[in-house]
């Protein structure tokens, strides 16, 4: 037994060989062991190397260069950082070592303190990266989208073509049917008892029958005692709103929100008021509810054609249920006020200025002001028709304000400055027309409120407050390069939520045709249907699509949208929106009249 104990001691004693260094990591440090400094930071001394266990962890072996020929090793426990943690596998180590660090760097990303020794300057962006981000960035809205692309608003500028009527004989009643079919959007008005009243697209003959269809359905549900308000029908939405009588219907391919076709279908429905007031048309249908409503609408076809297409384009004032104003120094708009109110008549009840159908200078009663869709229906009447304009020179017209009182008439004079009546005019000089709107509700007061627009316009030239406005209407609104130099925000609308008032830069060059310009606004009415919708708390809202990028941003003092390339940063759009509402708010008293002249 001596001789087993013996073995066994000298198997004891005996140890595993040293692991054979990497040929080529071998022969790179004697080559190169003349040359590398000991005590240096760009490159470790150590040899670290790393082995697998059979229960899956690995261990780094830390050799020393010197002693790498002697045979002689250290080793170390297994630990969390190998390979593994750094994001690495073991086909790593295949890797020919004669590749730069620096090439591996901005993948390898190691943690802890090998992090400045792997990825040294490589997080830093060179010139040439930067420029080509900021082109990037500076993309405008839409501008991915193609030309040939077929989209729902290829044929947009066809949109407002009348469709011939039943005395064009190259024309079919098909062919008709089939182009009133292709229009975008609708509006319709009919009675409760199926008298068709008006149609945007298509005389009243050509969809006489639509009209029965849908007054069917409605009628349907009424009897159910479930009022139907709208329906889908494939990629097509129809709202019905019901005012009395009247029934009111919207079918839109746009994309609004229910919400957004009812306020448009409120204004229409307003429109009509205006003309004959809420007791006349209550009279009307409650003597004969088979009255056909066209004789008395007689003329205003033109008012509810202007103001749907407005929508159709799409109207920011609407989206937002506020009015523009144009941007004047603040002691230029109160000189303004001040010749207005020295020479008001004891018969005025309200006073107005405006140019190009932004609000200029109002004055009111203390307890009384103007509500923004009496506002827009009044310029809808004066610039968006033309039937005014045309006759230039004064207007003596009578008018229902439906928000401010719908069982009466008001009477307005209106004025345009510098009409040559005898003259064509150009109806698309409309952004520099001034005009003159005196509100009375006596209807005796036509001589006095003339007299009183003399001697406004007399002393507004005397003191140069004309050539003050026109010179603010041709310069238009400021582009956003003026407002926020630097920022890819391509267009934004701020709203004023106390003054019911907001702004927005100029339209060009980006969205100057009529598709760019029904892009932005679909974009707008998404933002604003999204963020306002029924039970949200969202109070900012960032959208990226293909084509664009967009903010909402809404407090109790104002209400923000805007839209920027498809490659804008979300730190890129804020920063933009915060340059740009803090431009609105020194500006505040230029972009918005604050309580206006009072009496």
């Amino acid at each position: 037994m001596p001789g087993s104990s013996g073995v066994t001691a000298a198997q004891g004693d005996e140890r595993p060989p040293p692991l054979p260094p990497r040929p080529s990591q071998a022969s790179g440090m004697e080559e190169g062991s003349h040359w590398q400094s000991k005590p240096t930071t760009a490159l470790s001394s150590m040899n670290i190397q790393t082995l697998s266990f059979p229960d899956g962890s690995r261990g780094t072996f830390s050799t020393a260069a010197e002693k790498n020929a002697g045979g002689t090793e250290q080793t170390s426990a297994p630990t969390s950082l190998g390979t593994a943690s750094l994001g690495l596998s073991s086909i790593e180590n295949d890797i020919d070592e004669s590749m730069s660090v620096m090439s591996l760097a901005p993948t390898l990303r190691p943690p802890g303190d090998l992090e400045s020794l792997l990825v040294g300057d490589t997080s830093k962006k060179s010139a040439a990266w930067t420029l080509l981000h900021s082109q990037s960035a500076a993309v405008q809205p839409f501008e991915t989208i193609r030309a040939e692309e077929n989209t729902i608003l290829a044929d947009f500028e066809r949109e407002f073509d009348d469709i011939p009527d039943e005395s064009e004989k190259d024309w079919s009643d098909e062919d008709r049917v089939k182009l009133w079919k292709s229009k975008l959007k609708h509006f319709m008005v009919l009675s409760s008892a199926g008298k068709p009243i008006y149609s945007r697209h298509g005389d009243l003959g050509l969809i006489n029958s639509s009209m029965g269809v849908v007054q069917t359905i409605i009628s349907f549900y009424e009897g159910a005692k479930n009022p139907l308000l709208g329906f889908t029908a494939g990629s097509t939405r129809f709202v019905i709103v019901t005012e009395g009588p009247l029934y009111f219907v919207a079918i839109s391919r746009l994309g609004e929100s229910d919400a957004q076709l009812r306020a448009q279908l409120d204004a229409l429905y307003m429109q009509i008021l205006s003309t004959l007031t809420l007791p006349t048309l209550t009279n009307i249908f409650a003597n004969r509810p088979s009255t056909d409503l066209r004789k008395p609408l007689q003329g205003t076809e033109t008012l509810l054609s202007s103001l749907a297409d407005s929508f159709t384009r799409g109207s920011p004032s609407t989206i937002l249920g506020a009015l523009e104003c144009l941007r004047l120094r603040k002691s230029h708009r109160h000189a303004i006020n001040n010749a207005f109110l020295r020479t008001r008549t004891d018969k005025l009840l309200y006073g107005l200025i405006v140019a190009g159908g932004k609000l200029v200078s109002v004055i009111r009663p203390r307890r009384h002001s103007l509500h923004p869709s009496d506002l827009q229906l009044i310029f809808n009447m004066l610039f968006e028709s033309g039937g005014i304009k045309a006759g230039g020179g004064e207007n003596w017209i009578p008018l229902c304000l439906p928000a401010f009182n719908n069982r009466g008439y008001l009477y307005m004079y209106v004025s345009f400055l510098d009409i040559d009546p005898e003259s064509e005019r150009d109806l698309s000089a409309a952004a520099e027309e001034i005009a003159i709107i005196l509100i009375s509700p006596d209807k005796e007061s036509f001589f006095a409120l003339q007299q009183m627009r003399d001697d406004v316009v007399a002393e507004m030239k005397k003191k140069g407050h004309i050539d003050i406005i026109k010179t603010a209407a041709q310069q238009g609104r400021p582009k956003i390069n003026e407002i926020a130099p630097g920022t890819h925000v391509s267009h934004f609308l701020f709203k004023s939520r106390a003054n019911v008032q907001f702004c927005m830069p100029s339209l060009l060059p980006a969205f100057s045709s009529l598709i760019s310009h029904r892009r932005l606004m679909s974009l707008y009415h998404n933002l604003h249907a999204t963020i306002h919708a029924k039970h949200t708390h969202v109070k900012v809202l960032h959208c990226v699509g293909e084509d664009t990028t967009s903010l909402a941003w809404i407090t109790p003092i104002f209400e923000f949208y805007c839209v920027a390339g498809p490659n804008a940063s979300r730190a890129v759009l804020t920063q933009g929106a915060n340059k740009v509402i803090q431009w609105a708010k020194r500006e505040e008293e230029r972009l918005f009249i604050i309580g206006g002249g009072v009496f």
